[in-house]
């Protein structure tokens, strides 16, 4: 019988060869995209089930009545809850024309950007990987092939390409997350507060990092050439020494981009923008295809809005406290200094998990960070964790879209035990693997 090490030998060397050089997985990662455009084309075409995800039919809507210029702009969409610049973006999508493709391919404009959003992203993970103190003390940048070995994880993630391909818009928090933590580890503070300023106007979420990079940016990072000062003695002269000029000016330059955004927006749309784009978040009621164990609430809420009251003091709009506590005071405060990088995943798989609000698209949100986390994990140093971990992962979710499934497609009432019993073991399963990340670096 021949050893197995040969065979095991091949397969490495194949692999090697395939990471080599950046073509074959960029090359693969495009038909991947391409090939799932098309499959939804063909599938839009024969219902009942469309692959087109129904927040683009609300984009692309938005970005028509933005190119008849109606005077409420992409608020006159009904449930557009996003920044005009998304609407701007797609304005390609309103474009008309007499032939049957070209008005096919003006349609799908928002898909294919969002795709090329996701290579992008994939490109900047590499660059994050390969960077020198990739993130934390003593972390050195890894080879570019090994780098693409594990930016393969998002690049030819299937769920990834499916969910832009279906016309999310993810794909470019994605570049502005990657390209800010690479921002962030090049020591650009004026970019960080750019694109920390940008990213939060585009979508609120990425506030969370701001404790965490500020929290990183101690002065002998940021400017390794400066003397080191003296340990402060006193709680004041501490609080001195915390006000480094970096910190400084990161929150002035992040305020300023997103205050000029916001105030921009104001001025072109009113009060509208402010409602849809920041304050219906808060008072969000949205129990429709949510993983969170809040759904059943929300279920209930929103047929009798007064139950969910307590003391004047609405459920959905204090649930965000937890999130909040963990995402950017707990996790930040225990992690940043040693590994920013799995800092950032940490805070995002808290916030994603403990949200009122748990759709699918959400989970591109941490998904993005797995790369940069994995090469010194537990996960890959113990393979059975892995594998239990993704199972988990999997198996509840599959659990939770058998009961939407029968929900939704076959009217069944499932909410109660099956729907909430099965967010609640995703719940719990998020939360261990949230703790297996915190304790590898903490």
């Amino acid at each position: 019988m021949a050893p197995p090490s040969n065979k095991n030998n091949n397969n490495s060397s194949l692999i090697s060869t395939f990471y080599a050089s950046p073509v074959p997985l960029y090359t693969l990662s495009i038909l991947l995209r391409a090939f799932l455009l098309l499959y939804g084309l063909w599938q839009d075409a024969n219902p009942p089930l469309k692959y087109t995800d129904v927040d683009y039919i609300v984009f692309t809507d938005a970005a028509r009545f933005l190119s008849h210029h109606h005077p409420d702009g992409p608020y006159a969409r009904e449930t557009y809850r996003y920044t005009p610049l998304l609407s701007w973006m797609l304005l390609p999508t309103s474009w008309t024309a007499d032939s049957l493709w070209l008005r096919v391919a003006y349609f799908s404009f928002g898909k294919v950007l969002f795709a090329v959003a996701d290579l992008v992203a994939g490109w900047l993970i590499v660059k994050v990987l390969t960077m020198s103190q990739g993130g934390g003390a003593g972390r050195g940048g890894m080879s570019p092939a090994r780098a693409r070995g594990f930016a393969a994880i998002w690049l030819l993630n299937p769920m990834v390409a499916t969910i832009s391909t279906r016309g999310s818009s993810e794909g470019l928090l994605a570049v502005m997350v990657m390209a800010l933590l690479y921002a962030v580890l090049s020591r650009r503070v004026t970019l960080v507060g750019v694109l920390l300023g940008l990213g939060v106007h585009f979508k609120i979420y990425p506030f969370i990092y701001a404790p965490a990079i500020v929290w990183w940016m101690d002065e002998e990072r940021v400017a390794p050439a400066t003397p080191s000062r003296p340990t402060p003695a006193s709680p004041l002269d501490r609080a001195m020494a915390f006000l480094t000029p970096a910190r400084l000016k990161l929150a002035l330059v992040s305020l300023m981009t997103f205050t000029g955004l916001n105030l921009v927006m104001y001025a072109l749309y009113g009060h509208p923008f402010l409602q849809h784009t920041y304050l219906h978040h808060v008072t969000r009621i949205d129990h429709r295809h949510n993983f969170s164990p809040y759904n059943i609430l929300l279920y209930l809420t929103s047929a009798h809005p007064d139950a969910s009251t307590t003391g004047g003091i609405r459920i959905e709009s204090v649930a965000f406290l937890p999130q909040l506590l963990l995402a950017c005071v707990l996790v930040p405060f225990v992690m940043a200094k040693k590994d920013l990088p799995t800092t950032m995943l940490a805070q995002t798989w808290a916030f994603v998990a403990f949200n009122k609000v748990c759709t699918s698209q959400y989970f591109l949100w941490y998904l993005v960070f797995l790369p940069l986390y994995l090469p010194r994990s537990s996960f890959l140093r113990n393979p059975r964790l892995g594998i239990t971990a993704l199972a988990l992962w999997v198996l509840t979710q599959a659990a939770w879209l058998h009961q939407g499934y029968a929900l939704e497609f076959l009217g069944e009432s499932t909410f109660v035990p099956g729907l909430w019993m099965s967010s609640l073991a995703f719940f719990l399963a998020n939360c261990w693997i949230l703790g297996i990340i915190v304790s590898d670096v903490a």
